[in-house]
């Protein structure tokens, strides 16, 4: 019955990729009690239906691997009695960090027919991040590579290490629980409700938080990520996404699978954008979510002479340049589409099939999901904090709450949930980011979104990366600052500096001007996302010019 109702609910969705008015007035969040993913779901429909023998799970290059729905479900049935064995019961924690690998895949699902709760971790990670995030996460076990074993010795020697590739000392070797049973009997219910993932969130202006999220969250929840994706049954696809992060659960796990979707990865030592358009092409992959990165690297190659099989093409995490966007339209006839959300959530806001797309927007609401903008004095408006009402109106995407270093749960509470984000909203209901509600500031009383000054820079060619920060002035309160990444071959010279400040007069009114700017490296997390708490501070600290400083002042060709 379970099972009967997650599909009603995917199939509407499907049914309606392409029909959005249709799909956000009618959808309504399947109600389960009684529900485990994997099980219910992933074993049930995908694993024992009419796709059993279709590819669930397909890696090429390092790693290769290609496994039926069939034959996934009956390894992580082994993997299951193999860390039961070891003696993980429900509610246990077990710290995953493994590359784009099938065990990382097995291990997801067997911990989620055990009722244990997996907590991601990316392989970046030091072995001083390892052990705190071990601890913080109250990890019961750890999953990772037997290459990566060196990292383990930090931690307390009662945390069993399981490794993949061989079993270092101290270590048990992963292939050894797949020597037990294909059949798995679970030691009772899930209840929806229950643990499934805990995250550790980017840290760009604090400490990481751990967000927990729950069978009905992070797996019932991503029918709005398939939604975006486009997705249907049969498709294959492809996501550039580090495992261990949110974004890899959302598009190499929870989505392609709610949709019946082929997983495809194609591991590369590095990223190599021609031979992966090869690959994409010799596998006829059909959808394909990239990063804006990726892409323009993908438009440098001569994207007409590739004949694809993609209908669907996806971006997510910063802004896409205008012009790439229009080069990949013009040569394969598909628009980009992107979309947002947050670790918190599942996919909140985007452009979906078939809808038009405005330049600049990150689209409509996904079914589910209602939203208010609340300005400073907590008043509904057109722009302000970006926020999800609760109670009837709460969405399944919604995570359980922050989990605390004790272990207890911080729910979240009260009649809103506050994404941190600030947006405006148009007469047709498209949303546009503005930025971090603790990164947007005020210059001669007007608003300044770093978010869209950004946007305006890196469309420079000159320009790889941008970040905006606030500096002191006295006569505007604040005026926006650029630390700025020049492109491979550029230098930072005045002319560079010169050339950057005339592409922003021209694009930007005098208010949102930024009037200086400093070529450097920028400080980020380790999922690489920009901390400009840090820059912030780095500006509030000095005492006069910073070396390397340019400033609309010191050109009087801008003056003309």
């Amino acid at each position: 019955m379970t099972t009967a109702i997650l599909k009603a609910a995917r199939d509407f969705m499907v049914a309606n990729r392409t029909n959005y008015a249709k799909a956000y007035a009618e959808f309504r969040w399947p109600q389960l009690d009684k529900f485990n993913w994997a099980l219910d779901w992933f074993d049930a429909e995908l694993a024992q239906g009419a796709q059993a023998n279709q590819p669930a799970l397909w890696i090429t290059g390092t790693g290769a691997a290609k496994l039926s729905f069939a034959e996934l479900s009956a390894r992580s049935n082994r993997v299951a009695n193999g860390l039961r064995a070891l003696g993980a019961k429900r509610g246990d924690r077990i710290l995953v960090m493994l590359g784009n690998v099938a065990p990382l895949w097995e291990v997801m699902l067997a911990a989620m027919k055990l009722g244990c709760v997996v907590v991601p971790a990316t392989t970046l990670l030091t072995a001083d991040d390892l052990a705190e995030r071990v601890a913080r996460a109250r990890g019961r076990f750890v999953v990772t590579s037997a290459e990566d074993a060196a990292k383990l010795g930090m931690l307390d020697a009662a945390v069993p290490r399981i490794t993949v590739g061989g079993a270092p000392p101290g270590c048990t070797d992963y292939a050894t629980l797949l020597e037990g049973s294909a059949t798995f009997v679970p030691d009772g219910d899930t209840n929806a409700d229950d643990p499934m993932l805990v995250y550790f969130t980017s840290g760009t202006t604090a400490r990481p938080k751990l967000v927990l999220h729950s069978h009905k969250t992070y797996a019932v929840g991503h029918l709005t990520s398939m939604y975006w994706l486009g997705l249907m049954p049969g498709d294959i696809h492809h996501a550039i996404a580090g495992a261990g992060w949110a974004k890899h659960a959302w598009s190499c796990f929870f989505a392609p699978w709610m949709a019946g979707a082929t997983v495809f990865i194609a591991n590369q030592p590095r990223f190599n954008a021609k031979a992966l358009l090869e690959t994409l092409v010799d596998c006829k992959v059909t959808s394909l979510c990239a990063p804006p990165t990726a892409w323009r690297m993908f438009v440098q190659e001569d994207l007409k002479s590739y004949k694809i099989s993609l209908r669907e093409l996806l971006s997510a995490g910063e802004p896409l340049n205008p012009e790439v966007i229009e080069q990949v339209q013009r040569a394969w006839g598909i628009t980009i589409r992107d979309g947002y959300g947050q670790t918190e959530t599942t996919l909140q806001i985007a452009n979906p099939p078939g809808l038009p797309i405005k330049p600049g927007s990150m689209g409509v609401p996904m079914p589910g999901y209602h939203f208010r903008l609340l300005n400073a004095e907590d008043q509904d408006a057109e722009e302000g904090a970006l926020c999800l009402p609760l109670g009837d109106a709460r969405p399944a995407g919604l995570m359980r709450g922050y989990q605390r270093d004790d272990g207890s749960i911080e729910p979240v509470a009260g009649d809103i949930y506050r994404t941190g984000d600030v947006a405006n909203r148009d007469a047709d209901g498209y949303f546009t980011y503005v930025g971090r509600a603790d990164d947007v500031f005020k210059s001669s009383d007007y608003r300044i979104s770093p978010f869209e000054l950004e946007s305006v820079l890196i469309e420079h060619p000159l320009v790889a990366e941008a970040a905006v920060v606030p500096v002191p002035d006295p006569q505007r309160l604040y005026i926006p600052k650029a630390y700025i990444v020049l492109a491979n071959g550029a230098n930072g010279s005045p002319e560079t500096a010169l050339a950057i400040f005339q592409h922003l007069k021209s694009r930007l009114a005098p208010y949102k001007r930024i009037r200086r700017l400093e070529f450097s490296d920028l400080p980020k997390t380790i999922s690489g996302k920009i901390r400009r708490v840090e820059l912030r501070q780095a500006e509030a600290a000095h005492t006069s010019r910073p070396a390397g400083e340019y400033r609309e002042d010191d050109f009087p060709e801008l003056a003309r």
